[in-house]
């Protein structure tokens, strides 16, 4: 009846809430650069993921690549 109608209505309202894509954030939230290829990085990314693209991709070290890379 008209109780399921007046809830089916209220909830539409609350679903009209805009899109909630992380996309944007994400991007900005990528500043670690790889010096050679300039691939970008999570902000939370571990050195071992990065030790690892540094070898497969271009041979080199941590260093070479991130150079102002500190561990968090």
């Amino acid at each position: 009846g008209a109780k399921a109608a007046q809830k089916r209505e209220r909830n539409a309202k609350q679903a009209d809430k805009g899109p909630t894509s992380r996309l944007k954030v994400n991007e900005a939230a990528k500043n670690i650069i790889c010096q050679t290829c300039r691939q970008t990085f999570l902000v939370t990314t571990r050195a071992p993921a990065l030790e690892e693209h540094a070898k497969n991709k271009h041979s080199k070290s941590l260093a070479e690549c991130f150079p102002g890379y500190t561990s968090k």
